[in-house]
């Protein structure tokens, strides 16, 4: 059985149809990279009104990610 909690488990990083947990991805990449899965991930699950909104939050994140390295956004 899948329970979830709102803190450890919440479902709109554990309801994947591959029941990969979020987590278990985003911990093996760097802050900005993991930042941007977690919302690509959640987009439109934790809350359908802002689905627009994660998404341009994993592009805000990636842009940081690529000014890192050293590239123009």
């Amino acid at each position: 059985m899948n329970h979830t909690d709102p803190v450890n488990r919440p479902a709109h990083y554990t309801e994947h149809p591959s029941g990969i947990e979020c987590i278990k991805i985003a911990m093996h990449e760097n802050f900005c990279r993991g930042s941007a899965l977690k919302y690509i991930w959640r987009a439109g699950k934790k809350d359908p009104a802002t689905e627009v909104q994660d998404l341009r939050k994993a592009i805000a994140c990636l842009e940081v990610e690529i000014t890192r390295l050293g590239g123009n956004v």
